[in-house]
């Protein structure tokens, strides 16, 4: 029967563990009557064997998701090389230096009228609409255009367009979204016999937009428009400011407006020769940085084949290079302030700005403006009430 069994099925053979025999206790006599042997045939479990090939260009349908996610790794996005590259193109442009050429306009107007100007420009949004923020908006954008290099304006105006963006969209769904913790417990007017209130007849909506648990309201929409237009403004008119103006004619604008604060006290001397000072030394700031990063990317290293421990080796050598440079102009700096003569009282120590040459046309014209700036802001308020 076993041999007819491994006929029928040749495939299927039983281990050696699987076949039990019992045999007697005692030895075998031929008198001796013996106990039937049994076999138990146990068949093997059918395992089932998956064979993958690798993707082919000719095979048509196919994806290769090996390529797939090498595309979308986090190092093709926070690579070192990408962040290096990042870093020294980002710093390319001239960003709060002054740039002689193409000598515009604005340039020409007193250093005075110009800070004016952007201290209008950064309170006015807080206190103004909609339609006269979004208008400072457009009015600084095409300034920057019309004045800065095309170099310049792109770069700065794309990036401070985006933090303005995603301010404006988290400020304004976020705002109201979260439902409020605090609910009446006065009934209904319905329940006390009171008229409820009537619907508004002009359409009048709080909710603007409902996007699942986001929503924008009115008042998110004003508090959003509010900090993307105040940060959009700041940051805009003070490149517009720095770009136009050298940092003397800037150090004698705040002193002419400071200059009465030293009857209290103030040490304006001090304050005006650290404020010009730094802009002087911001350019060697932003220089250090993209030398140092261009040094690196120069070298071509192999990314790939370090280690985590060594590529942030590099990323502090890196930074431990910038701030020796800096301290190193420093030094320089101060030697050649003693050189001419500064022994750290300021006072005694004379510096002489001016405001150079400007035009007095574009000064009545700029006055002209900024004033009825401001009295398109503030009078319509006195006029509603």
């Amino acid at each position: 029967m076993y041999a007819n069994f491994l006929h029928n099925y040749p495939t299927l053979t039983p281990t050696l563990s699987s076949i039990h025999a019992f045999t007697p206790k005692n030895h075998f006599t031929p008198n001796q009557r013996t106990e039937p042997l049994f076999l138990h045939l146990q068949p093997k479990k059918s395992r089932i064997i998956i064979n993958c090939a690798a993707n082919r260009d000719g095979v048509k349908g196919a994806v290769n998701w090996a390529e797939i996610l090498d595309k979308w790794s986090p190092k093709k996005f926070l690579g070192a090389d990408k962040l290096f590259r990042a870093i020294s193109g980002a710093t390319s442009s001239p960003i709060a230096q002054y740039i002689p050429a193409p000598f515009t306009f604005v340039h020409s107007v007193d250093p005075r009228i110009k800070l004016a100007w952007l201290f209008t420009l950064v309170i006015l949004p807080a206190k103004s609409n909609v339609v006269i923020r979004l208008s400072l908006v457009a009015y600084l954008a095409i300034l920057s255009i019309l004045v800065q290099p095309s170099q310049v304006w792109k770069d700065q105006l794309g990036r401070v367009t985006l933090l303005s963006g995603i301010l404006f969209i988290m400020l304004g769904l976020s705002t109201d979204s979260a439902p409020s913790l605090i609910s009446s417990r006065a009934p209904p007017p319905s329940m006390m016999g009171l008229p409820s209130f009537p619907a508004s007849l002009e359409g009048y909506k709080y909710v603007i937009l409902k996007l699942g648990p986001l929503q924008l309201t009115r008042k998110g929409l004003s508090t959003a428009t509010t900090s993307a237009c105040l940060t959009f403004t700041i940051f805009q008119s003070a490149s517009v400011f720095l770009s136009t103006t050298t940092p003397e004619q800037i150090a004698f604008a705040l002193r002419w407006f400071i200059s009465p604060l030293a009857n209290l006290g103030v040490p304006v001397a001090e304050v005006i020769l650290t404020l010009l000072l730094s802009l002087r030394f911001i350019n060697l700031v932003f220089d250090e940085v993209r030398n140092v990063a261009l040094g690196i990317v120069s070298r071509r290293i192999n990314w790939q084949q370090m280690t985590m421990l060594e590529t942030i080796d590099v990323f502090f050598t890196y930074i431990r290079r910038i701030f020796r440079n800096i301290f190193v102009h420093a030094e320089q700096i101060s030697q050649a302030m003693i050189v001419r003569g500064f022994r750290g009282d300021s006072t005694t120590h004379k510096i002489f700005l001016s405001a150079d040459s400007s035009s007095e046309v574009a000064n009545y014209i700029s006055i002209s403006c900024l004033f009825g700036l401001i009295a398109l802001v503030t009078l319509p308020k006195y006029l509603i009430q």
